[in-house]
């Protein structure tokens, strides 16, 4: 090929991709594609515990990495040898879980930083397709920006991280990831969170959400009234709402997409049909919705917390309240 065709020819390779997997979650309303079950891998039920407070928290690490552990051995004696390998890793000595429940698909609260003493808390909600076997994934972006906030805080400042998947996220391809459903029964746990963390970390700590894909419709879901400084929709679809005004809260409400993200070429409506609303209604980035608009760079769907991008500096600065230093697309 001549120089440059390759490069065309990427491009336009690029754009059928994204173009595809658009078409694919658009699709799977009325055609929705489901692979085989997978069988359910026995685990113990949650630990019982208190709603946890500063002088509590290292007794509910440790007793959900006891059940982490116990998940661990019934998943390989079940024969799941990657689930009991991620049940193992998440019952390190050196995890914080805030909570977990082995059943199903796994629910996880981790917490990077030391949560009682920190005075910046950022709370990531990850998007479809996390589980406990791909929570890996999700606690990469944690950790990542963990590192960025210690790098870049001012001397002084202490912050923390939570890695929240604390619902069930709904399959890319599916029916249940074009509506607000899987985020209408996860806002009020997302809510109960918030709720614990300012009875851990008082009310003086800013928080912060930081929303991933069809995790930005979850917080918007949960953002009425929410004690919350700010919501970052990162990689958004749309929220359910027309406006940022329409969320209701007194949050900051902030927007970025990389210029290589398919989820642009998702249709931004709100249609009715079969007695659910199929959308999500005004994109975010546009100047309709009303969001503070950050510069995400160039990266794709998966790219918002790679380490020295554009978006993660950027969220960085929302959390540490650096709001003049945010970069605009």
């Amino acid at each position: 090929m001549r120089p440059g065709t390759t490069v065309r020819w990427r491009r336009r390779v690029g754009r059928w991709r994204r173009a595809g997997c658009a078409a694919l979650i658009t699709g799977a309303v009325v055609f929705p594609l489901s692979g085989a079950a997978r069988p359910q891998i026995p685990a113990p039920a949650p630990a019982v515990l208190a709603a946890p407070t500063a002088a509590t928290l290292e007794e509910a690490y440790a007793a959900n990495r006891a059940n982490a552990e116990r998940a661990a051995r019934m998943a390989a004696d079940h024969g799941d040898h990657d689930r009991a390998a991620a049940d193992r890793s998440l019952a390190d000595r050196s995890r914080r879980l805030l909570a977990f429940d082995g059943r199903g698909a796994g629910l996880v609260t981790e917490v990077l930083g030391d949560l009682a003493r920190a005075d910046r808390v950022a709370v990531l909600v990850p998007g479809s397709d996390t589980g406990i076997d791909t929570y890996g994934r999700f606690r990469a972006a944690a950790l990542a920006l963990h590192r960025q906030l210690v790098a870049e805080a001012p001397a002084g400042t202490r912050t923390a991280v939570v890695a929240w998947l604390g619902y069930a996220t709904p399959g890319t391809v599916s029916t249940t990831v074009v509506t607000t459903d899987r985020a209408d029964g996860a806002a009020p746990g997302l809510r109960d969170l918030v709720a614990d963390l300012r009875r851990v970390t008082g009310p003086d700590t800013h928080l912060s959400l930081l929303c991933h894909s069809y995790g930005s419709v979850v917080c918007a879901r949960a953002a009425h009234g929410l004690a919350v400084s700010d919501i970052a929709l990162v990689g958004s679809p749309g929220t359910g709402s027309d406006t940022a005004a329409g969320l209701h809260t007194e949050a900051r409400i902030w927007a970025g997409r990389g210029a290589d993200d398919w989820v642009e070429h998702v249709p931004h409506v709100g249609v009715g049909l079969f007695g659910t609303t199929v959308g999500f209604g005004t994109d975010p980035v546009s100047p309709d919705f009303g969001a503070r608009v950050f510069d995400a760079g160039d990266g794709g769907h998966s790219d918002y917390f790679d380490t020295g991008s554009r978006s993660l500096t950027n969220l960085a600065r929302i959390v540490l309240g650096q709001t003049t230093e945010v970069t605009h697309g």
